[in-house]
This record gives structure tokens, sequence and C-alpha cells, in this order.
């Protein structure tokens, strides 16, 4: 079967690169301001803010005031390889979905981050993603989180498979 095959195929070789060579540690790669800048300035726009009550809104009007200080904070979680609990705390609250607003199934938890968490994930996020990368360590199969690929990739070549297979 031709699905099976190909499936084994993919298999092994991910198995091979997995335990014949491992895998390099990560380098700290050092951001730049002007990288958290553009962290900053790729967010949207809005008023909502998680505890410390700070908006995308304000962040982006002081970026170019906090984007040394933010800076350094990045490097020093990259090298020591640390997300403070800090930034982890949430306020979740409710968004209603459609319907009746009396109705608690109508309705959905947001948890509202703070905006330097969001800063310090997208900073994380790009280093062991470009690590990843880099290294060919992502199977070609892995569509989630990875730039220009989503479910509609992963449904069209299965799709694709499909129809060879048949």
């Amino acid at each position: 079967m031709v699905i099976h095959t190909h499936f084994m195929d993919i298999l092994n070789h991910f198995m091979e690169q997995a335990f014949n060579k491992p895998y390099p540690s990560m380098e700290c790669k050092c951001t730049t301001t002007k990288e958290i800048e553009q962290i900053i300035k790729s967010f949207k726009t809005n008023n909502s803010y998680g505890y410390d009550d700070i908006s995308t809104k304000i962040l982006k009007i002081i970026c170019l005031f906090i984007s040394f200080p933010t800076n350094y904070i990045s490097n020093k979680m990259l090298f020591w390889v640390l997300f403070s609990f800090r930034l982890k705390y949430t306020i979740i609250k409710p968004l209603h979905k459609n319907d009746d607003r009396c109705g608690v199934s109508n309705y959905r938890p947001v948890s509202l981050l703070t905006s330097f968490s969001k800063v310090f994930e997208m900073v994380m996020q790009k280093s062991v993603l470009k690590h990843l990368t880099n290294y060919n360590i992502l199977s070609t199969e892995q569509y989630g989180f990875r730039l220009g690929l989503g479910t509609d990739n992963a449904t069209y070549k299965l799709t694709l498979i499909m129809q060879l297979t048949n």
C-alpha cells in the first residue's frame, strides 16, 4: 500500500534523524532593539490588557523608550533559558459568543496576558523556531506553528496522497 510505505519512509527518516546523530545544543542568539521594536509593532493595536494594565496600544506608543531595556531582559531570558512565572499570570474574562447573554454556555473564556509577556514569548518562539529550522529538526509533516504553513497545507497534502493511492 502506497500510504503505508510513504508513512513508514517518513517515520524511518525521522527516527534515524532522532537517534543516529545528536541534535545540536541551542546557541544563545541575542536579539536586538530593532527586533524588539518590530515585534511590538507587529501586534494588533487594542485596548485589552493583562494584570499590569498596559495594553498593546500603550506598548506601541512607548516602544522607542522601552526597546533597549526590553531587549536586555529578553537576552538575559534567552541566555538563562528562563521565563518568569509572573509573565504567565493571566486575567480570565468571559467573551460572549452568540445568542442569549444570560446563558453561560454562550460565553468562552479569554486569557489576557501582559503585553510584555507576548513580547518575550515572540522572542523565544523565534529563537527556538530558527534553531529547529537551521538544523532541520522538524519533520516536513509538522504544519502547526510554522510560518506559511497551516491546516490547509496539511489537508492539501493528505488529499494529494489519497488521490495518488486511488
